[in-house]
């Protein structure tokens, strides 16, 4: 068993955010990337925003997809995990907890009035 895998089976799905942010960071260390500038993280988080929005395309919509390159389309739950991944290691770069970042923005949010409004157009 490598470091990687050993790292994967100390997280289930009962660990906290806290810890799948210490394993992220642990796995980027491993792979070489923990040294990357922030600017090319937040183009992968692009990148990688893109391939979800792709892959939501071609499962909800109408809208035509090349079916020659279909396999080149990845399922949406893959994309939701990059985008999460990508997330957890722009907040490692930064030194940002997300948990505690998360929590902080909902207390303010909850705070707030949210009113819907309805669609001018229809």
């Amino acid at each position: 068993m490598n470091t990687q895998e050993g790292l994967l089976a100390n997280i289930s799905k009962t660990s906290t955010l806290n810890e799948l942010q210490d394993y992220i960071r642990s796995v980027i260390r491993i792979r070489g990337f923990e040294n990357e500038e922030i600017e090319k993280k937040m183009l992968l988080l692009l990148e990688e925003t893109g391939e979800l929005a792709k892959a939501i395309r071609k499962d909800y919509t109408d809208m035509g997809i090349d079916d020659k390159k279909l396999n080149h389309y990845t399922n949406i739950e893959n994309e939701v995990a990059d985008v999460f991944i990508v997330l957890i290691c722009i907040c490692n770069k930064l030194n940002i907890n997300l948990f505690d970042a998360v929590y902080k923005k909902e207390a303010e949010n909850v705070t707030r009035n949210w009113d819907k409004k309805e669609n001018k157009n229809g």
